[in-house]
């Protein structure tokens, strides 16, 4: 999910500032260190790392290499036959997946009860995040390690997901009280997952508060399945439930759980051959981006001396002195700057979408409405979307996410081994920093790269002729290389020692 690097960079976060007194002189010193001119790091990394070659030529080659894809998917990109799933093949007769439907009671049994053990030892284990189970594995193997294979294996989620499995119990009583309204479409999904990010990014980062959010969260999947039903609430209401499904149009598997059926298709095909529903859906999409970019970004040293040094006065002239002579006072303000920012950023990044959207309708003269053409191209920034989170968490996997064959012999942090696995891969894997910062430097551009093709495809079939729907993708261009140049910039700045939060 976006923001999921909880349990590596900030769940599992050094102690927090000092907060007066004495502490004003060290405040002075962190300040004029995060004044001095670092070399980049690599996000997710605490040591620093010289680029190989200077920031600018690294934008220069990402941009011509996303002009010269654009070209390209002028050139050769076929468009697509129509909006259906008649390309998909129906897999469900296969062995392996007759195996699958017969385990999947099993699997969703599985599925309770580790939302279950998470709940429980984040309430009742180990105060330590390293020693509790419920932080890695909620942070980590969940948010992450599920996103990334439902993008190679399709919404086995849907499936599988254990609130969904639990509200089963409900049986006649999940049929809803009242009816969903259309109009709300995903907004209630939208608003719970930005809630979620702020928890993620401005709580403790401690097990007990993610115990208590995991709990409130089934009480309240409860209440909604009881108040408007099953298939709404899954649908629209519960955020992990509508941001896999997105995911999930990535990949060649397409579960769909009306029928129980599993088809093949190629990949990334489901993101032209689905549109979104309603403009909520687009933009719970870019909200998928721009929390994850909001994320890489307040960790810069940039972003934080931004308020902390105060550049335009403002900040000084509103307190009476400067923030670092008032940081407890400053403390609230600078997270509800943050939480301004973090809130508002899915609204900045639909801004910059339509706008590139409205120019596109003035120069082919479309009469689509620009509602229909932000919901036509939607899903094209997914691909975007999914690189951004992987170049900012995946090494949490290897950093953090392995731990857990350990930790899964002493779930609470009491000493147990059950497994007889409790000394297994305590350790983290640190790969090279030329090599992460290389591996984070292709995600993005193939990211940028695919969203170019998929929305030229889609272009092709929104557009009357191939000459208007190249024409149409120029602004969309732009944007998206201004993106790239974006994320590039921001996993080359230097990263704080720590969030001030």
């Amino acid at each position: 999910m976006s923001a999921a690097n909880a349990a590596g960079q900030k769940a599992l976060s050094p102690t927090p500032l000092p907060q007066a007194g004495e502490g004003i002189k060290k405040q002075l010193i962190a300040l004029l260190v995060l004044a001095l001119p670092l070399d980049a790091a690599a996000h997710g990394f605490g040591r620093l790392y010289n680029l190989p070659v200077p920031f600018w030529l690294y934008g220069w080659g990402a941009a011509s290499a996303l002009l010269l894809s654009f070209l390209l998917a002028g050139l050769f990109a076929a468009s697509p036959t129509g909006t259906t799933h008649t390309a998909s093949r129906d897999i469900s007769h296969l062995g392996w997946v007759r195996v699958l439907r017969h385990a999947l009671p099993a699997l969703k049994a599985l599925s309770v009860a580790l939302l279950l053990l998470c709940i429980t030892t984040a309430l009742t284990g180990n105060r330590d995040p390293y020693r509790n189970f419920s932080m890695t594995f909620f942070w980590v193997v969940f948010l992450l390690g599920c996103t990334y294979l439902t993008a190679l294996l399709g919404n086995f989620y849907a499936a599988l997901n254990p609130w969904r499995v639990m509200t089963a119990a409900l049986g006649r009583f999940a049929g809803g009280r009242f009816q969903y309204p259309a109009a709300w479409g995903d907004w209630p999904a939208l608003g719970l997952y930005l809630g979620f990010i702020w928890f993620e990014l401005f709580g403790t980062g401690r097990p007990l508060p993610l115990g208590q959010m995991l709990l409130a969260y089934t009480a309240l999947n409860f209440a909604g399945v009881w108040l408007i039903g099953r298939r709404a609430w899954f649908a629209h209401c519960e955020f992990f439930s509508v941001f896999l499904r997105l995911v999930g149009l990535l990949s060649p598997l397409d579960y769909r759980p009306a029928t129980g059926t599993l088809h093949w298709h190629a990949p990334l095909s489901g993101l032209v051959q689905q549109r979104p529903e309603t403009i909520s859906a687009v933009v719970f999409a870019l909200a998928m981006l721009s929390t994850t970019a909001f994320d890489g970004l307040r960790a810069t040293q940039w972003w934080v001396s931004l308020f902390w040094s105060d550049p335009s006065g403002l900040v000084t002239a509103l307190a009476g002195a400067h923030p670092v002579h008032a940081y407890a006072a400053l403390r609230p303000w600078y997270i509800g700057w943050e939480t301004f920012w973090l809130l508002i950023s899915p609204g900045l990044y639909l801004a910059a979408y339509l706008a590139c959207l409205a120019l596109a309708k003035a120069l082919t003269g479309s009469q689509h409405s620009l509602r229909a053409l932000a919901q036509d191209f939607g899903y094209s920034l997914l691909p975007i979307a999914l690189v951004y989170h992987a170049t900012h968490y995946a090494t949490l996997l290897l950093t953090q996410g392995l731990k857990i064959i350990s930790l899964a012999s002493d779930p609470f942090g009491w000493g147990w081994d059950l497994l007889g696995t409790a000394t297994l891969l305590r350790a983290p894997i640190l790969p090279g920093m030329g090599s992460v910062w290389h591996t984070q430097v292709g995600l993005i551009l193939l990211g940028h790269i695919l969203g170019v093709v998929i929305a030229h495809r889609i272009a092709l079939r929104v557009f009357p002729t191939r000459r208007t729907a190249l024409l149409s993708q120029l602004p969309m261009l732009v944007f998206m290389m201004g993106l790239t140049v974006a994320g590039l910039w921001i996993i080359a700045q230097p990263l704080t020692v720590e969030r001030m939060r």
